[in-house]
């Protein structure tokens, strides 16, 4: 007779072989559960350093978003007697009271009233060079003026108060001047430019006068910021392109095809968004902070002279 010895476990080693985990049981998922735990438990702690960080920047971000976009030299700094120019002191004061200042340079007959709404960096002082060609060259009447927390202004800047101040500097203007309001040329450079759209959309212009400006503040941020999430951080929109389909006058926009600053194309976007008549130059090679030559303000005479 055949033993059936054979077919038991060896002596001492009478343990049963572990069942397999069989389709649909609990016992295989729990498992799987409690690797993938394991595993996320790993990933955590090895990514909550650099995650932490970036967590902190973000708010960093968010806290300083002002100083991010503006950048003020505030007075003494600049050259407040500059040679060959002597401008008339504008004191205003916004809507909220902040005290304003800007530079008036009239000129008899002049071939139009110009607002001149500088960048988010330095004072009126280093628009100097711009303020002599348009006199000379151009032979306008300008007002420059700081936006609050520049140059001799008061308070700090955002952008619901450069905007504010943009709306009181056009105001003074017009009564300096003797004129309408949608009677004055609006011309800005980079986020001026923005703040020249959103006047001419809220009240009209003579004319629209933009230098190296961009479609909307967010796609400037993206640009600059990569790696941060701007478009859904950034409380500030300066959204000219947005503001420009208001605006049905005249548009004169030129824009450095090297602008290391603000991209060419994000001028060519806004321009795109505008109404009738308008006109693009773009300037070879030019940089975004780079002076314009004196073809570039004659080229600007030659529109100005066109206004009705």
């Amino acid at each position: 007779m055949a033993s059936s010895r054979g077919s038991e476990n060896p002596e001492g080693d009478r343990r049963p072989s572990e069942p397999r985990p069989r389709a649909g049981d609990p016992s295989g998922a729990r498992s799987l559960r409690f690797r993938l735990g394991r595993a996320a438990g790993v990933a955590w702690r090895v990514a909550r350093p650099p995650l932490l960080a970036y967590l902190l920047v973000l708010v960093i971000a968010m806290l300083l978003e002002n100083r991010m976009i503006f950048f003020p030299a505030a007075y003494p700094l600049g050259d407040w007697r500059p040679a060959g120019l002597d401008p008339e002191d504008a004191w205003f004061e916004a809507p909220d009271g902040t005290k304003l200042h800007g530079w008036y340079l009239p000129r008899e007959n002049p071939r139009a009233v110009v607002l001149f709404c500088h960048g988010n960096a330095g004072n009126i002082t280093h628009r100097t060079e711009i303020l002599r060609a348009l006199d000379d060259v151009v032979g306008v009447s300008t007002l420059v003026f700081d936006y609050r927390g520049y140059g001799r202004s008061e308070g700090r800047p955002d952008e619901a108060g450069v905007l504010a101040d943009a709306r009181a500097a056009r105001a003074w203007l017009a009564r300096r001047a003797g004129i309408p309001q949608d009677r004055i040329v609006l011309m800005g450079e980079s986020l001026g430019g923005a703040v020249a759209v959103d006047l001419a959309a809220e009240e009209g212009a003579s004319a629209l006068v933009l230098e190296n400006t961009f479609n909307n503040l967010r796609d400037l941020a993206a640009y600059h910021y990569p790696w941060l999430p701007v478009r859904w951080l950034l409380r500030s929109r300066f959204d000219a392109a947005q503001q420009i389909r208001r605006y049905h006058g005249p548009l004169f926009q030129s824009h450095g095809d090297c602008d290391t600053i603000v991209p060419y194309a994000l001028g060519r976007k806004l321009f795109a968004e505008a109404n009738e008549p308008k006109q693009f130059l773009t300037i070879p090679g030019g940089d975004h902070n780079d002076l314009h030559s004196r073809q570039y303000y004659l080229q600007l005479r030659a529109f100005v002279e066109r206004l009705p």
